[in-house]
């Protein structure tokens, strides 16, 4: 009976397999390399130039890279490994937490020869991509992460409270009897509930994924993945404490994390590029490949831009003199700590650091006809207008009557946890704001929060 189970389970596998898939370029080459860290990680690789490290997320594997890689390898080497516990890498009974993880990525990288890389992440993906990252800062030129959240950083807490994120918390003995034999069923509420299109990732691609879970250990293996959640949190927490200094693109899918996810690596990185993938859920290579392709290319190969931190012309003296022309706002919206994360607010931080204990200084350029709603911050800030003319006024909801115009060289204050509603008018706004932080932004009504409004997983 067991003999014959097997035999069946074999020819599914078989039958699979020759159905059309994603996969990555024949031309690839493959092994399995040993992780300290006690994994044995299958990894490919091809190509030639700067290596590019790209690290896949849950519900799927390496072979989910395909259309990127095969575009990369014209002029980068791309490696490519499945993490601990899926495709056809080992599936140990611990380590994975995403720092253990990093570490596995290391030995990859090292293994094959190479040191430093850009590093492409999605999922899951993104927090082992952000352990690298912190953990080796020096090995890391650029970082790209997409849709996904970073446990511990906010807003984690609220992410949590979703609904649609149960699966976080569904893992053991009992779930994996649950999804034995239908971990087809169980990936399709997955993938059907993060996309904007019902019918991708396609069948034959779904077929794919879900058998190479469907091997034994895959499912208690991908379950770790979740389970681990808790040790990340408490790890990403030391790691915020040092902010990532290399430059960092946020990709969310319009109709899943949007924006948000730039808000997320703001917490842990000073120097971020927001974009958003429009029409497209979470899954960005299986929903909108050509563009998402087009756009890490130009990310990875262009020449470097800070996105939030003004340049020092006193150097570390704490000497620092700018005039207007010498602001270095960056090219998209980048809403940081202490603004009102409204997507096309452009954010620079002139002294201190928002986010941490201590005297800041930030600078806002907000887009013409932009309305903020009622929201507080925690700390006591002052502000002055710099160019154009600011509306705002105080209250728990916007209310036209009770806004003030301010025109260039106003005084305002905005005391601690004092709820505050602005406006533009038919011109952009710069308004410099000086506060104590570690500062914050809380909504009245939390339906209101730009940050949110895109989130659906």
């Amino acid at each position: 009976m067991i003999r014959r189970f097997f035999a069946i389970a074999l020819f599914t596998w078989a039958a699979v397999l020759s159905q059309s898939q994603p996969s990555l370029p024949a031309s690839f080459q493959a092994k399995t390399i040993h992780s300290p860290e006690g994994a044995d990680i299958f990894v490919r690789w091809g190509g030639s130039g700067p290596v590019v490290v790209l690290i896949h997320g849950y519900a799927e594997n390496s072979d989910s890279w395909a259309p990127l890689a095969a575009d990369l390898m014209k002029d980068h080497t791309v490696v490519v490994p499945d993490l601990r516990g899926i495709g056809n890498s080992s599936k140990p009974a611990d380590g994975y937490d995403k720092k253990t993880q990093a570490k596995d990525m290391r030995a990859v990288v090292t293994s094959l020869g190479y040191d430093k890389t850009l590093v492409v992440a999605h999922d899951i993906g993104n927090m082992v991509a952000y352990a690298y990252a912190a953990i080796y800062p020096d090995k890391v030129e650029r970082l790209v992460v997409m849709d996904a959240p970073i446990p511990g950083i906010e807003p984690w807490s609220e992410i949590l409270q979703n609904p649609g994120v149960w699966h976080f918390n569904f893992h053991g003995p009992d779930a994996e009897r649950l999804v034995a034999g239908r971990e087809r069923i169980y990936f399709d509420r997955i993938w059907n509930d993060f996309t904007a299109d019902p019918s991708k990732p396609d069948e034959d691609t779904r077929n794919f994924f879900a058998a190479t879970y469907a091997q034994p250990g895959g499912m208690r293996a991908g379950f770790a993945q979740f389970t681990a959640f808790a040790q990340d949190a408490k790890d990403n927490k030391d790691f915020e404490q040092t902010k990532l200094t290399m430059p960092v693109m946020a990709v969310g899918g319009e109709k899943s994390f949007g924006p948000l996810q730039a808000v997320i690596m703001r917490h842990v990185a000073t120097n971020v590029q927001e974009e958003v993938v429009a029409g497209s859920g979470h899954w960005l290579m299986e929903e909108k490949p050509e563009y998402t392709v087009a756009l890490i290319r130009k990310f990875i190969d262009s020449p470097p831009v800070n996105h939030t931190v003004a340049g020092r012309a006193g150097g570390d003296s704490g000497e620092e003199r700018f005039t207007p022309a010498e602001y270095k706002f960056p090219q998209s919206g980048n809403p940081s700590t202490g603004s009102s994360g409204v997507g096309g607010i452009e954010t620079v931080v002139l002294k201190g650091d928002p986010d941490q204990a201590g005297v800041y200084t930030i600078m806002l350029r907000v887009p013409a006809h932009t309305r903020i709603a009622a929201h507080s911050h925690r700390d006591d800030r002052v502000a002055t207008v710099i160019s154009g003319t600011w509306h705002i006024g105080y209250g728990d909801k916007f209310d036209e009557a009770k806004l003030k115009a301010l025109p260039v060289g106003s005084f305002y204050t905005e005391p601690p946890s004092r709820n505050h509603f602005a406006e533009t008018g038919d011109e952009p706004v710069v308004v410099q704001i000086t506060g104590f932080g570690p500062s914050s932004t809380e909504y009245v009504d939390t339906t209101q929060d730009p940050r949110k409004s895109n989130k659906s997983n």
